[in-house]
């Protein structure tokens, strides 16, 4: 099992480390070395791992020769597979004062739609690649941390009752001290993240960022004036809350929203649905969607009946008539439920106003 230790991830741990003299059996992981050339010539780089780090021709031979293993960069891609940390909202929407079209989110996915059905098993193992080192980043950054799920469709418009709810649900949760995450689109997604952003800032924020958000309800027609309104809530109040926000290409037409902080965003939508569930141990909050919500719901599930993440993580599923009536998956997991451990973590309420204490009393 490699020890995070030896994972050296900026320059100025390069520095630090290459200052004693070695850097045998170090990862080194998306480091710009142009400018360390000597460095690496003088340093003993055996059994070292470069990732996706740019470096001189001569220096690339001698580490070669020392045993090193060497992933160069890729060229002409429009993300980089060996990234060590995560996104963040201005990276993903650079470019977005010319559309959302030149953004780096976007030219992201035209790149996956242009490989995913090729068959080329470089792009493949691209996309594999990035998205084991978002795994790693997420596992980083989420260290320590009580982390809640908060699931939800990404049609509910940003001027609604069930959008605000969910927006103060982000924020009490946050405010609780917990670390939200969510799928990372719009709708109760984009919600709970607002949420967590205005945390920090007075309460009356929140009805007025959502005035700003409602000149654009949607991300449909215009993705990229849905971005903007969510841009503009971000300059008028900077330096917004902690939260986390896990999106994939797969579902491309979704765009990420800009509100939470780090971005975890996933090629494969399978692995990015498992990990954003397996990192909630703090347990997930389900508010109303359609099929995908309903997906979460029993992937969540599965490892609370069988217990086969440790103690079952509490579940909340918000709104009766949604989950007995419209879509009645809440006598289905108490079925499930019945006589397991699980049986005592799950519960439905009415309201998101419910949660953070039924929460806290199965904390």
């Amino acid at each position: 099992m490699v020890n995070a230790d030896i994972e050296i991830e900026t320059l100025a741990e390069f520095d630090q480390v290459v200052a004693r003299g070695s850097l045998s059996g170090y990862r080194i992981q998306s480091v710009n070395l142009l400018e360390r050339t000597f460095a690496l010539l003088s340093a003993d780089t055996s059994a070292a791992v470069f990732l996706g780090c740019a470096m001189e021709p001569d220096a690339s031979v001698k580490v070669r020769a020392d045993g090193a293993l060497v992933f160069p960069p890729v060229p002409d891609l429009p993300f980089n597979p060996y990234r060590s940390l995560l996104y963040t909202p201005e990276e993903l929407f650079a470019g977005l004062p010319a559309g959302y079209e030149a953004t780096t989110d976007a030219q992201a996915y035209a790149w996956f739609q242009e490989t995913k059905a090729d068959g080329d098993v470089f792009s493949s193992m691209l996309r594999s690649i990035h998205d084991d080192a978002i795994s790693d980043a997420l596992d980083e950054h989420l260290a320590g941390a009580r982390v809640v799920g908060v699931m939800g469709g990404h049609a509910m418009s940003r001027g609604g009752t069930e959008y605000h709810g969910a927006a103060e649900l982000g924020r009490a949760l946050t405010r609780s001290g917990l670390t939200v995450a969510t799928g990372g689109g719009p709708g109760a997604m984009e919600a709970a993240n607002l949420g967590a952003y205005l945390a920090p800032a007075p309460d009356e924020a929140l009805p007025e960022a959502l005035e700003l958000l409602t000149k654009a309800p949607s991300f449909a027609p215009s993705v990229s004036d849905w971005a903007r309104a969510a841009f503009a809530v971000r300059d008028r109040w900077p330096g917004g809350g902690d939260s986390v926000g896990i999106p994939t290409w797969f579902y491309g037409h979704e765009p990420p929203n800009a509100f939470a902080a780090h971005i975890g965003k996933y090629f494969a939508n399978a692995t990015r649905e498992d990990g954003l569930l397996a990192r909630s141990t703090a347990g997930v909050v389900i508010l109303p969607g359609a099929a995908g919500t309903v997906q979460e719901i029993f992937d969540s599930a599965t490892p609370n009946y069988y217990s086969s993440r440790g103690e079952p993580a509490p579940m909340i599923l918000v709104d009766r008539a949604h989950w007995t009536e419209h879509l009645p998956a809440w006598p289905l997991l108490q079925a499930l439920a019945r006589g397991r451990a699980m049986e005592s973590r799950i519960a439905l309420v009415d309201s998101v106003d419910e949660v953070p204490d039924v929460l806290a009393s199965m904390a």
